[in-house]
């Protein structure tokens, strides 16, 4: 074996704060005031001086919120350096949020910059579809978030028309939460929407924003919380 032969898996030169390190790893460039939270255990390398401080105070505060299903346990990390984050080999995307809010299923959350506002928020509406948490990771302001997908997801833009973008609830990973969104029953799709064998549900949204929908709606065996 050669070195010739690793090259391509080399790390390459950070281009922005949060990037994909191909597919299934993110790579945060971290400067000293510049914490991320991330998802506890996700740490796979670090190159520098990386502190990790497990469920730090701003993490505690939410702890009693966790038992609804979609939290997502987090550490604070912390320091100067290059820091790489997966989860079980899931895909990852990075997206900037710039003013901009947005609706995360906690079980989808890897990372986020340390200033931004987040918190568990009730998800109105969501009571009736089934396989569908009640509470999901509300996150706004201007910074990086890391989310995993079961496979390479695809980031809808609900802006480009008039028509709604329906996805099925189990395969939804995040949103922009300014989108206007409505629920949807439907016998006739229940043959290609979903595993039931009964009506189909689905989720419309419409707006401005956006829409992240992973290609699984095993809802079941989502990425698993490491204690």
């Amino acid at each position: 074996m050669t070195q010739q032969q690793l090259s391509g898996y080399a790390p390459t030169p950070p281009a922005a704060r949060m990037e994909n390190h191909g597919s299934a790893m993110a790579k945060i460039a971290m400067q000293s005031g510049h914490d991320v939270f991330a998802r506890t255990g996700s740490m796979v390398a670090y190159e520098g001086f990386i502190q990790y401080e497990p469920s730090p105070p701003a993490v505690r505060q939410m702890a009693s919120q966790w038992v609804t299903g979609e939290g997502a346990p987090l550490m604070k990390c912390s320091g100067d350096g290059i820091l790489y984050l997966a989860d079980y080999g899931a895909d990852v995307v990075c997206i900037h949020l710039n003013g901009e809010s947005l609706s995360v299923s906690g079980t989808n959350l890897l990372a986020l910059d340390a200033q931004l506002q987040w918190g568990v928020q009730r998800v109105k509406g969501m009571a009736k579809f089934a396989g569908q948490g009640l509470f999901n990771v509300g996150i706004s302001g201007t910074g990086w978030v890391a989310l995993t997908s079961r496979g390479t997801p695809i980031v809808v833009d609900c802006g480009r028309g008039e028509d709604e973008t329906h996805v099925d609830p189990d395969a939804l990973v995040a949103w922009s939460t300014h989108l206007k969104m409505k629920g949807k029953r439907s016998f006739k799709a229940s043959s290609m929407i979903g595993r039931g064998s009964g009506e189909a549900y689905q989720l419309g949204f419409s707006g401005q924003g956006f829409v992240v929908v992973q290609p699984s709606e095993d809802s079941t065996d989502r990425l698993r919380a490491r204690g």
